[in-house]
């Protein structure tokens, strides 16, 4: 598909069309395989942790949206994969420089050309994005959307870091809990229900 037909799909919503840009989700969890993954979340309260060093241990790190990084000994430095939702100004496109770009939006419409044609670009299909949210109640976040799909592999372990459902605010903006259309209240339940089950999971 070259640019223009990219647009064209994206403008009537070609679903067909924008998923064959996609890796098959099938490979996106084969490459989850036996992996000890780190998603760090954008929380503020990471700023004021340790965390860095044990986050870039991981064998793979995952970061969301703008993914900003305002200490090494607190959020690290490694950006295998980037969740998102947003579009990625070139400047934090070329700080977080990520080996993939996983589109995790249910608008389409956000998405652009760059993105779409990078390495490994995946597109998070609709479906279950609409059965996360009916599961939640309200529109899922980029990270509740990410936890459920590497819960979904054969990971080995899953590390959460900056997810506190929006206690102490997101370091990626200035809204507050009533601001945004999601439900942390539910997704904090859901994610400690899937930590009691799932031994793989562990939130810090």
């Amino acid at each position: 598909m070259n640019r223009l037909g990219f647009l064209i799909a994206r403008t009537l919503r070609n679903e067909t069309a924008l998923q064959s840009l996609s890796v098959p989700q099938s490979d996106l969890l084969a490459a989850l395989k036996d992996k000890h993954v780190a998603l760090v979340g954008n929380a503020r309260a990471l700023a004021q942790t340790g965390h860095g060093k044990r986050i870039d241990n991981a064998d793979l790190v995952i970061r969301i949206n703008r993914a900003p990084m305002p200490a090494t000994a607190s959020h690290g430095t490694r950006t295998d994969w980037l969740a998102l939702a947003t579009r990625l100004p070139d400047a934090d496109r070329d700080r977080i420089a990520p080996a993939r770009i996983l589109w995790m939006s249910p608008k389409r419409k956000r998405l652009d050309w760059q993105t779409a044609i990078s390495p490994g670009f995946y597109l998070h299909p609709l479906g279950d994005y609409q059965a996360l949210r009916d599961q939640l109640g309200a529109p899922p976040t980029t990270g509740a959307m990410m936890i459920a799909l590497i819960t979904w592999s054969q990971m080995a372990r899953l590390e959460l870091f900056g997810f506190d459902f929006f206690a102490s605010l997101s370091l990626s903006g200035r809204r507050t809990a009533e601001q945004v259309p999601h439900d942390f209240s539910q997704e904090s339940a859901w994610v400690q229900e899937l930590i009691s089950s799932d031994r793989r999971i562990i939130r810090h």
